[in-house]
């Protein structure tokens, strides 16, 4: 039987709670052996509904355990960074939540960290571990539909209250919560960094975070990325690859569907109906079971770290653009 990595969690998020601990419970070389939080009721009933063996009362005491050796961290954005240096300097391997930080200047404190401790940190985008991620940026880049020119993104969910996580600054809104997937799948598409940027954001009132993010940005070679997310609308994602010859559209792109085959479709563009449509399926998986499988093999010595930190750094430099952007009304440069 394989080895499995012991592994952590930093906090109770219902994105850990819902999907990426049970995802990775699944995995081939990954166990999840604790879960804390600084409630340890609440840590202790996340324990006894996942099957969890170790419940912890504060962070520093699961840091402190000497059996876990990689760390998932899933709290609030504002501390990513400071929570992640932490358990790096506690001798951990860290998977931190996107995004990675608020700004690309405080996530470039990871580098440092990691550098200096020895340990792997990546930021958690469990859609490039998806087949049909994988074989989207292969058609893309093949020839299959031409040179690759745009992509289209639009990812939306409706959020009113005013209690969640997301909803609050520093740390929440569109921009950083969902807006951060179509820049990075057009940078992982395109395997290029953007040139520049510019974007338009509506701030809810109350809130004061963006509530409708939209945005276009330029890669080198001509090639563009238009996007729209937004959390006060309709739930919608979809994604459109455009080249040349034909395009690529993955209908689930972001939460892809683990109870059934994921599709996406290969158009050659011969008609504007369909004709020259043809779908590929994928086999049932878990994009987070096969995030964290991938982190434990390179945590293991079995593989190379595929992202390492400083591809979520490019991510934010974007992020951090688009922000200025908004302000200033112009084109600005990551």
């Amino acid at each position: 039987m394989a080895r499995k990595v012991s592994w952590g969690v930093l906090g109770a998020a219902d994105i850990g709670l819902k999907r990426v601990i049970p995802g990775m419970q699944k995995g081939e070389v990954s166990r999840i052996d604790a879960i804390a939080s600084r409630d340890l009721a609440k840590a202790k009933a996340a324990a006894a509904a996942h099957g969890i063996a170790k419940a912890y009362g504060s962070y520093d005491e699961l840091l402190a355990d000497p059996a876990i050796e990689a760390i998932y961290n899933p709290l609030p954005n504002q501390l990513h960074v400071p929570w992640t240096i932490r358990a790096l300097e506690a001798g951990k391997h860290v998977l931190c939540e996107k995004p990675i930080a608020l700004d690309a200047k405080e996530a470039e404190a990871l580098v440092a960290a990691r550098d200096r401790t020895g340990k792997l940190v990546a930021e958690a985008f469990m859609v490039r571990f998806h087949p049909q991620w994988r074989r989207a940026r292969e058609l893309a880049n093949s020839g299959a539909i031409g040179p690759a020119r745009a992509i289209q993104t639009f990812f939306a969910y409706r959020l009113l209250d005013a209690d969640n996580i997301r909803n609050k600054p520093p740390g929440g809104g569109a921009l950083y919560d969902i807006g951060c997937y179509a820049i990075l799948t057009a940078r992982f598409v395109f395997g290029a960094e953007p040139t520049r940027v510019v974007a338009s954001l509506d701030i809810d009132p109350k809130f004061g975070t963006d509530r409708l993010a939209s945005a276009l940005i330029e890669f080198p070679g001509g090639r563009h990325l238009t996007f729209t997310c937004a959390t006060q609308v309709q739930d919608y994602q979809r994604v459109t690859i455009v080249g040349e010859a034909g395009r690529v559209e993955v209908p689930v792109p972001f939460n892809a569907l683990t109870d059934r085959p994921m599709r996406i479709v290969v158009d050659s563009g011969a008609d504007l109906s369909g004709g020259g449509a043809k779908v590929e399926e994928f086999p049932v998986c878990d994009q987070y079971t096969l995030q964290g499988d991938a982190f434990s093999r390179a945590v293991l010595g079995q593989a190379p770290l595929e992202f390492p930190i400083e591809d979520a750094i490019a991510n934010m430099r974007v992020i951090d653009a688009l922000f200025r952007s908004a302000k200033s009304g112009g084109w600005e440069k990551p």
